[in-house]
């Protein structure tokens, strides 16, 4: 959901009085608090039997379509993909006018505006044509993560980074919303312990409340010792968290984004997704290495020295 902060913040700057609400996942209710200058207002949607993300949840669907029809949209714009499972559902919605994306190739629904999903390109990059199309030219393509007190006060309570100091420690996220997508555990723990001491940082283990198995089985392959960091924190405490370490090694997966929004440099593994797609923007400041088999572990290293050492350098300067 992050990747598409940029066509956001593109729609609020040409419609600054419109009521724009979100229509996601329940996890992404989160994203209405951290985004109040782009969002207005949150729906969860209870699933649909052609999207494998979540099961329909029958038993909430007349609330959903209550709550649909007590805004009165003007406008349903579609942002999940080439919209050949979901333009069909927002269409569905209620809306006076739908937009969206449509298969290249193909003719869009019928009354929907919209352009052909661009078959290339990184994901806010493929978002902003249609949001130019509607007339709402981009402001920007980068990613952003406002952090609040709440994140702090969250992260201190949780007592997950007590006795950390900014700047002294690295993040380590060996977990992914699919294992399949995962690095080996091995490899996580070569490259912790090899920052570890070139560095003299500490490493901080990252991840959910059901991934702490994940780091614990990193640490116990590690020579270094290691902070065990997962726990049942919300983005924002791990953001907060994030913010004060001085690089991230990750899977593909929302971290990545996470750490595109804080500019936290970043090495991250590729195994399953597209990575000419869901790579981080900035080059230079975030590395993606493609490595199915886990045989990169010396090319990690090498980038995440050289991102060690240009941020140290930008520091005594």
């Amino acid at each position: 959901m992050l990747c598409a902060v940029p066509a956001l913040r593109a729609l609020r700057a040409a419609a600054p009085t419109a009521r724009i609400t979100l229509v996601g996942l329940p996890w992404a209710a989160q994203l209405r608090l951290r985004y109040p200058h782009y969002l207005d207002d949150f729906i969860a949607f209870p699933g649909h039997h052609t999207l494998p993300e979540q099961a329909l949840r029958h038993e909430e669907l007349p609330a959903f379509h209550m709550a649909l029809a007590r805004r009165h949209p003007d406008l349903a714009i579609q942002l999940h993909g080439d919209g050949s499972r979901t333009n069909a559902i927002v269409a569905g919605f209620g809306a006076r006018a739908n937009a969206g994306f449509h298969p290249a190739g193909e003719s869009p629904l019928p009354g929907w505006d919209g352009v052909p999903w661009p078959a290339t390109g990184l994901e806010p990059h493929r978002l902003l044509p249609l949001m130019e199309h509607l007339g709402a030219p981009a402001h920007g393509t980068h990613l952003e993560f406002p952090l609040y007190p709440a994140d702090d006060a969250e992260l201190h309570a949780s007592g997950l980074a007590d006795d950390l100091e900014p700047g002294q420690y690295f993040c380590i996220h060996p977990g992914a919303r699919s294992r399949d997508k995962c690095w080996p555990i091995e490899r996580f723990a070569e490259v912790a312990d090899h920052i570890a001491q070139a560095w003299a940082l500490t490493p901080v283990l990252t991840g959910a409340a059901n991934e702490a198995g994940l780091a614990h089985a990193v640490a116990e392959r590690m020579q270094a010792p290691a902070r065990i960091a997962a726990g049942p924190i919300s983005i924002g405490a791990m953001a907060a968290l994030m913010a004060g370490a001085r690089l991230l090694v990750c899977n593909d997966t929302g971290v990545s984004h996470l750490a595109a929004g804080l500019k936290l440099p970043s090495v991250v593994l590729f195994n399953k997704a597209d990575i000419t797609r869901w790579a981080p923007e900035d080059t230079d400041l975030h590395r993606c290495l493609w490595d199915p088999g886990g045989e990169r572990a010396r090319e990690v290293m090498a980038h995440a020295d050289a991102l060690l050492a240009r941020g140290a350098g930008q520091a005594r300067a």
